[in-house]
């Protein structure tokens, strides 16, 4: 499983970070390395949960940053 970090900014001046591969994991943040480290806290969150849940996860895990 990869998962890959994309981010933009709004409108009003946030930015906005979503991880992708793992649907509704995104983080909103004053500046860009703040949304991604919001979001990159949030995947790590969403794996723990699968843990804890007896749920299915790859055997690798692949994170990188889209610039």
């Amino acid at each position: 499983m990869e998962i890959r970090i994309e981010t933009e900014q709004e409108e009003d001046g946030r930015w906005l970070a979503e991880v992708i591969g793992l649907p509704g994991v995104m983080a909103y943040g004053t500046s860009r390395l703040q949304a991604m480290a919001k979001a990159e806290a949030l995947a790590f969150r969403a794996l723990a949960e699968r843990l804890e849940h007896d749920e299915s996860l790859p055997e690798s895990i692949s994170i990188s940053l889209a610039a």
